[in-house]
């Protein structure tokens, strides 16, 4: 009977993967689910996880929002931008993200999902050089900071991606490996 508890955890978490794509706490839900299947399974039964394991979802799902957020306004940081650019870069990616998903792209199945990545790198963009042009800085400058803030983005959301993936992988050797 557990074994199908584990099966379906999996499952579950496999579905939670995605949602971070859309701009939905994807990496939190597969802690959260982890967390329930770890108090729900008795600790006797081979199947079980510790408490250990949901600790480490918690601090892999943290460590992937500061890289999925911290990375735009590195991307303006490292261009020389101002503070100013930074803040606005995240609240652009913020605000484009959910625009992405509303809008969306017209690719079947996807392209809610391309569009709410896209968008959040467009939004990290367009705050970042609206940041610059507000702190007088020249149109050149503004761009090369923007797109800098746009390819931070996207490598702050791959990066939060492959940190979801870790997390399906250390739930999977929890439940595999020996104790």
């Amino acid at each position: 009977m557990y074994v199908l508890f584990a099966l379906l955890l999996i499952l579950v978490l496999l579905a939670c993967w995605p949602l971070t794509l859309l701009g939905m706490p994807g990496n939190w839900l597969m802690a959260a689910a982890t967390a329930v299947y770890a108090w729900l399974v008795p600790a006797q039964s081979r199947a079980a996880l510790g408490w250990k394991t949901v600790v480490a979802l918690v601090v892999l799902a943290a460590l992937g929002e500061l890289v999925e957020i911290l990375a735009s306004a590195m991307g303006v940081a490292k261009a020389g931008g101002s503070r100013r650019g930074a803040l606005l870069a995240l609240a652009g990616s913020v605000v484009g993200g959910i625009v992405g998903i509303f809008v969306g792209v017209p690719i079947p199945v996807i392209g809610s999902i391309v569009a709410a990545v896209l968008f959040a790198g467009l939004g990290a963009a367009a705050g970042a050089a609206l940041g610059e042009t507000w702190a007088r800085r020249d149109a050149g400058t503004s761009w090369r900071i923007a797109k800098l803030a746009f390819w931070g983005r996207l490598a702050g959301t791959l990066g939060k991606i492959v940190l979801g993936a870790v997390m399906i992988v250390v739930v999977i050797a929890a439940m595999v490996l020996p104790g």
